[in-house]
């Protein structure tokens, strides 16, 4: 496999790695604690999630022919949360997803080294997913470290647990060396 079509594959699993984290720390929530906000200079997890899909919604729409930052995007909106239940949020959550997975997976190796545009500066393909790859990484752990502070029971880990490095780092080194990304397995230990 040459090293485009690597790096493709790469981002994809550890973007999935990232989505599937969200979810799980979502899914632990009572609907009511996605709404929570402890000031007025914290988002809550809802509106965290809305600008996380509209920033999916801009910078993957018409990915290699328009500016990530389309005219109709509204960011300011995004930080005003007008979503009204658990079901409403996971709908946003999935638009946003949908497309930038979408155009991920259409992606092609030779494409990596194109241009594209972001509020006019441009970036190489590789480039705008590293961007990205930092972006909502970003924003997903702010939505697990706030999930962890809102749940009122024990949290499920979304890592290795508390006090069982030992354990995982001995069921790891008990296999043989191999070269696979480090989401395979955690993939299949969320699942």
């Amino acid at each position: 496999m040459e090293v485009n079509e690597c790096y493709l594959e790469s981002v994809k699993k550890q973007f999935l790695y990232y989505k599937m984290l969200g979810e799980k720390a979502i899914h632990q929530l009572e609907p009511e604690q996605l709404f929570v906000s402890l000031n007025e200079d914290t988002n809550s997890i809802a509106t965290i999630i809305k600008h996380i899909s509209g920033n999916m919604l801009s910078r993957w729409t018409d990915f290699l022919t328009s500016d990530g930052e389309k005219e109709w995007r509204n960011r300011d909106a995004e930080f005003e949360n007008d979503l009204k239940s658990k079901e409403e949020v996971l709908i946003v959550w999935n638009k946003g997803w949908d497309c930038f997975e979408n155009t991920l997976n259409d992606l092609k190796p030779e494409q990596l080294s194109d241009i594209i545009y972001i509020r006019n500066e441009g970036h190489t393909v590789i480039e705008a997913i590293n961007r990205q790859l930092a972006h909502y990484p970003y924003h997903i752990g702010q939505i697990v470290f706030y999930a962890k502070q809102l749940k009122n029971s024990s949290w499920d880990s979304l890592s290795i647990p508390r006090n069982k490095s030992g354990n995982y780092n001995a069921e790891k080194f008990a296999k043989e060396k191999e070269i696979k990304n480090f989401t395979d397995d955690e993939l299949k230990r969320l699942k």
